[in-house]
């Protein structure tokens, strides 16, 4: 099976049907573990992107958060949400079809804190730098959760059986 078509036609029809235009394939040992379009504008969910849906598909299938073994197609270059949940999840590559640049001409999504152009820079700011307005109000009992996470997995501040880059 051609994954890229798949991902392609997904999209293709995700349009067709009033939606936006992106998909997510993933592929494990040959096979299409999940698959799902963008479902923002059907479900009015700004977290509905065709690539976090995919990937919680594939991981409740798989009873785990790691895609390990897994490869994902995406139609174009993932927004930063989207590319921090695939670095999340661990897939051993990820293939895109389409960049911006080839794209823009035909489709943009600009927020009042989201233009594509200047997004990634944000995120390389320090949290009171960037335009998204941030406040930062310390409670040490925020830190207590953690030190109750830790303490409850027998003095670990690592997610078991987690991939790591060591």
């Amino acid at each position: 099976m051609d994954f890229a078509q798949r991902t392609i036609d997904l999209a293709r029809q995700n349009v067709a049907e009033g939606g936006r235009p992106f998909a997510t394939v993933i592929v494990k040992d040959g096979e299409i573990l999940a698959e799902s379009p963008n479902q923002v504008a059907q479900t009015n969910d700004p977290t509905a992107h065709a690539e976090i849906l995919a990937i919680r598909e594939a991981c409740r299938k798989l009873g785990t958060e790691h895609l390990t073994g897994a490869t994902i197609y995406i139609l174009a270059l993932p927004c930063p949400m989207c590319l921090g949940a695939l670095y999340y999840c661990s897939p051993d590559e990820v293939v895109f079809l389409t960049t911006r640049d080839a794209y823009e001409p035909h489709y943009v999504d600009d927020r009042k804190y989201f233009e594509l152009d200047n997004f990634y820079a944000e995120f390389a700011k320090d949290w009171d730098e960037r335009r998204l307005p941030m406040r930062h109000e310390p409670r040490e009992a925020a830190v207590d959760v953690y030190r109750a996470w830790q303490e409850r997995n027998g003095g670990s501040r690592r997610v078991p059986g987690a991939p790591t880059g060591a």
